[in-house]
């Protein structure tokens, strides 16, 4: 199953991140940074795949820096 990661540089962006996408009614979820991944911040932020674009818009929108991943996971 893939899944969606966003890399963040501060754990405060990752938390704002996570306030605005949950306002425009997305899914998502605060994880710790996966090892597979380099990140300046420990936290980062898991998403369906079918709302990548709505992320990506979502944050471009308010400002929010971030690296958007695709996870490959077993499952």
């Amino acid at each position: 199953m893939n899944q969606g990661v966003v890399l963040f540089h501060t754990t405060t962006s990752a938390l704002r991140a996570e306030k605005i996408l949950q306002k425009i009614g997305l899914t998502v979820k605060l994880i710790p940074t996966p090892r597979e991944l380099s990140s300046d911040c420990g936290i980062a932020l898991r998403f369906q795949l079918t709302d990548r674009e709505a992320v990506e818009k979502g944050l471009t929108e308010a400002g929010v820096d971030a690296e958007i991943h695709i996870m490959n996971s077993a499952g």
